[in-house]
């Protein structure tokens, strides 16, 4: 299991289109793809989870991955967050 924190800079967070290329992204991986709020631990491979977590412009989310292509899916996450998720 590998995990990694990092921050949403995109201004409005993971709404619809944002959470649907986060879900899309997890689910090319074999892994298990987790998230982590201050609300509890979501899955990144159901879109309804993304949406369900309410994540904002400024939260913190923990990507935990596991399984056999852990490291690949975490560094991709980890890019994906960073680079705005598309906006």
């Amino acid at each position: 299991m590998v995990s990694r924190k990092v921050v949403v800079s995109n201004p409005t967070g993971l709404h619809l289109r944002p959470a649907g290329l986060f879900c899309k992204t997890a689910v090319e991986f074999r892994c298990s793809v987790k998230f982590r709020t201050n609300k509890g631990i979501s899955s990144a491979k159901s879109v309804l989870s993304v949406l369900g977590a309410c994540v904002k412009c400024g939260d913190e989310l923990e990507i935990i991955c596991d399984g056999e292509d852990e490291e690949q899916a975490l560094e991709t996450m980890v890019a994906l967050v960073e680079s705005g998720l598309g906006e």
